[in-house]
């Protein structure tokens, strides 16, 4: 049997094969553009996903016993705003996580409608890359485009709806979107009053591995894949990453080195911190989670390397690296502005401390420090409402690098173990399908035995502690720029 696992990214859907006993049997990625229509705006064309999707899913497909397939799942961006008309037209381009334009209507909803109300109705506060925000700025600026709208969706359940037909969500990629009552896991009147829409223009809410229906006939047929194809409702990008890194249950730790940089954090129980710095949201494993996004990680890097630098030798580029713990110069990694836990969408990338002697390799090293203190600013809220845990493991494209990974432990006094699948999300959707086509009891059971760790670094006690002064100056220098930032906007 097979298992397809769909992670729509930022910059390309890629989707995997895995069969039942985890084994992944091929990888596929499609890439699509992105777009920057004004300063700070980030859009794409939902059609441009379907079409790379199905494009994949004929390559993925292609050289295997297609009866076999048994089941498809998500894993995907969340926050975006995707609306649909009354024929089904996509009605403008999807309005994607890190988008910053709703800063007026974030502020409106934390301070006009108030934290406290919102994070009763919600169990989260606002921040510009929400959905919430982003129906409110069509109702203020395309109003139009927003009285068309009859179906509001996020990017993965775009794909599922053109897949199978059903108009479908599940709980944690909705918890992202400002409308859910996350405790009790249904949409919030309140919040939809607020936002103006009503509940049949939100999708059905599902299980993560709920399945949500089958293949339509004619996507069936086009692909050339059985008719009773199963398509699992799948899970946000973190929290399918999080089952595809075995961080379910109570207590797992998942950190991601993606486009965005995430701190995860599963339990069994719903609990908030009282400022709302971290997000509190559902699990793909029908419990819930504590996560610190932000949103540049693994995109500074890249920033770094393609835009600044001009090469794509990042390894070379990493390999001379010396001095851990000793580096001068520092650098702030908000080059999309920052949600966890600053919430922040004017705060920009700054680096600081360079001088006469301060060389290349310095420079690249602050890009990836400035990452894991970041993290560990999330990691230090989830310390102050006594949630401490002592490993993690680690997936997305920077966790690729030895030295990252060496960095990430030292900052954050963590066993950091690397699992033997890299492929987070992705795999994480195809364990979501293997449990909603019957082959395991629950998403804990899948995960316990098919994710596997290869390797664990460890931290240095020496090195923690000159990352431990690092990082006291380094959580400084955000308040002293704080002000800066807003002028500047």
């Amino acid at each position: 049997m097979f298992f397809i696992g769909i992670d729509l990214g930022t910059s390309a859907v890629k989707l995997l094969l895995m069969d039942e006993n985890g084994k992944i049997e091929k990888i596929v990625s499609k890439e699509y553009p992105l777009y920057f229509p004004h300063p700070g705006w980030s859009e794409q064309e939902p059609e441009d996903w379907f079409a790379q999707t199905m494009d994949g899913l004929r390559e993925l497909t292609a050289e295997c016993d297609k009866r076999q397939v048994r089941g498809i799942s998500f894993g995907g961006q969340m926050h975006g705003l995707v609306a649909l008309d009354e024929k089904d037209r996509v009605i403008r381009p999807a309005i994607l996580w890190n988008d910053g334009r709703t800063g007026k209507q974030t502020e409106y909803l934390n301070n006009v409608i108030g934290r406290d109300r919102l994070s009763k109705y919600t169990a989260n506060i606002a921040f510009a890359g929400f959905t919430a925000p982003k129906i409110l700025w069509m109702q203020e600026n395309e109003l139009e485009n927003f009285k068309r709208i009859r179906k509001i969706m996020l990017p993965k359940d775009y794909l599922a709806y053109r897949l199978s037909g059903e108009f479908c969500t599940e709980y944690s990629d909705a918890s992202g979107m400002l409308l859910l009552d996350v405790e009790h896991k249904c949409w919030s009147r309140e919040m939809l009053e607020i936002c103006g829409i009503a509940e049949e223009q939100l999708p059905t809410l599902y299980e993560s591995w709920e399945p949500v229906g089958t293949l339509k006939p004619e996507i069936a047929e086009e692909l050339g894949l059985p008719a009773d194809v199963k398509v699992i409702a799948g899970a946000g990008d973190n929290a399918a990453a999080a089952v595809g890194t075995g961080t379910v249950g109570d207590g797992g730790c998942n950190i991601s080195l993606g486009t965005s940089g995430t701190l995860f954090i599963s339990s069994r129980t719903f609990g908030v911190d009282e400022n709302n710095a971290l997000h509190s949201f559902a699990h793909a494993d029908g419990n819930y989670h504590l996560m610190g996004c932000m949103l540049s990680a693994a995109s500074c890097n890249k920033w770094w390397m393609d835009e600044i630098l001009k090469t794509k030798a990042y390894q070379e580029e990493q390999a001379e690296i010396t001095g851990l713990g000793e580096n001068h110069v520092y650098f702030l990694p908000y080059l999309m502005g920052e949600r966890s836990p600053h919430n922040d969408p004017d705060a920009r990338a700054a680096f600081i401390g360079m001088s006469m002697d301060t060389t290349r390799e310095e420079m690249t090293l602050a890009v990836l420090e400035g990452v894991a203190f970041g993290l560990r600013d999330s990691l230090e809220v989830a310390r102050s409402i006594g949630v401490n845990p002592k490993r993690t493991k680690i997936c997305g494209g920077g966790a690729k690098s030895p030295l990252w990974r060496k960095i990430i432990a030292n900052v954050m006094s963590m066993k950091v173990d690397i699992i033997e699948s890299e492929e987070g999300p992705g795999y994480g959707a195809a364990i979501l399908a293997a449990v909603g086509c019957g082959v395991y009891g629950s998403v804990e059971e899948a995960a316990g035995k098919l994710v596997k760790v290869t390797a664990t670094e460890e931290p240095d006690a020496e090195l923690v502690q000159k990352y431990e002064e690092k990082y006291q100056k380094f959580r400084k220098l955000y308040p002293a720029l704080k002000d800066f930032y807003r002028e500047q906007a």
